[in-house]
């Protein structure tokens, strides 16, 4: 199951303050608290992800990163994305106890959510970036067009008539034990505390608009096919007095001609004459950012791995970059002049020339881990 919106788990919009961010934890700690719900099974487990949640946005850095990349710019960030979820009891206290002053036990946190106005959040957005492994080894910006809801110009408004701007709806009842308050969300302005009295031709009930946007996206290096990364706010907008959405940019990796890739490797087929292979030859191989020479040895069967070390691809959750292996293939001609037939002919019975059945062939994958050994 993906994680959630660290926003989301606190009940909060992006741009809470640091003290809304506090407050929202302790509350939700407070509630979910495994001791004060003995019965409940899945107490732990929010209250790990209040404090996963807590642990990140408390912090600028995480923030920021979690912000601009979402759940996928936190792999690897020290203690984030992920660290309430592996935190124990005492982790959580040792790091986060001061926000509890002591108060479990009391309900400290309690009071339900008050009434007010309604702020309306505009729907996200969802693209594609399509990017080559040179552009994921660098990073890059990418400039996309992308059709949003938009609050058109001109657009103006009032309190609400029936509420009075304050999107709730207030009766008093009698009741056997007295007065009783109550109150609803006002069913004029739907909670939004406003009514719409001047919006442009064009634009609907809110004086929203659609209308094509070009934004920029920065893209970091080392980004895998499939992760999503996340623009806050740049998704389609709000009436008046809301929140944008977001944009998600789901990154699709176009496949290379050249090379394949495996984690932060990359693995390239190198074809080499029988003749280099046999005598030995210097050959040059592709990087992503240019060549490079490696020595064939002479003898070399195919299915041999040359190593080029940090050579490959960075990564988002580390440091340092991957390695290209090499797998060098004996290239067989398949045509031969009546020449090179003579040559062969006088050479087919040559004991050098006969399969050596001793001679090590493992897999590819077992030569891989006997590079990295």
């Amino acid at each position: 199951m993906s994680k959630r919106d660290y926003y989301e788990v606190l009940g909060l919009s992006k741009g809470a303050s640091a003290s809304e961010i506090k407050k929202a934890y302790r509350k939700l700690a407070l509630k979910h608290h495994p001791d004060k719900n003995p019965d409940d099974d899945t107490a732990e487990d929010k209250f790990k992800e209040a404090a996963e949640a807590y642990e990140v946005l408390s912090d600028d850095n995480k923030r920021e990163r979690f912000d601009r990349y979402g759940h996928a710019g936190m792999q690897g960030a020290a203690g984030g994305g992920g660290g309430g979820h592996h935190m124990n009891m005492d982790d959580i206290f040792s790091q986060f106890g001061d926000i509890f002053g002591g108060a479990f036990g009391g309900g400290g946190g309690g009071g339900g959510r008050g009434g007010g106005r309604r702020r309306m959040k505009g729907s996200d957005l969802r693209t594609k970036a399509k990017l080559t492994l040179e552009e994921i080894a660098t990073g890059v910006k990418k400039k996309i067009r992308v059709s949003k809801q938009v609050l058109a110009d001109g657009v103006d408004h009032s309190d609400c008539s029936r509420c009075g701007g304050s999107g709730q709806i207030r009766k008093i009842q009698q009741t056997i034990l007295g007065q009783m308050q109550t109150s609803a969300t006002c069913d004029v302005c739907h909670g939004t505390g406003f009514s719409i009295t001047n919006r442009p031709s064009g634009t609907d009930a809110y004086g929203m608009k659609r209308e094509d946007e070009v934004v920029t996206i920065e893209i970091p290096a080392g980004v895998e096919d499939g992760v999503q990364l996340i623009m806050r706010g740049q998704g389609n907008g709000a009436p008046i007095n809301g929140v944008a959405g977001d944009l998600l940019i789901v990154v699709e990796e176009v496949p290379h001609e050249q090379f394949q890739r495996n984690g932060k490797n990359i693995h390239h087929d190198l074809f080499v004459k029988f003749t280099d292979a046999a005598l030995g030859a210097s050959v040059e191989v592709p990087l992503l950012d240019g060549k490079a020479k490696i020595k064939i040895a002479a003898g070399t069967h195919s299915g041999k791995l040359v190593r080029l070390r940090g050579k490959g691809l960075p990564s988002m959750d580390s440091y340092g970059n991957g390695d290209l292996l090499v797998n060098i293939t004996v290239w067989t001609p398949q045509t031969l002049s009546k020449e090179e037939r003579t040559a062969l002919e006088a050479l087919k019975d040559s004991s050098n020339f006969k399969p050596d059945p001793n001679h090590d062939e493992r897999g590819f994958f077992d030569k891989v881990r006997d590079l990295y050994s």
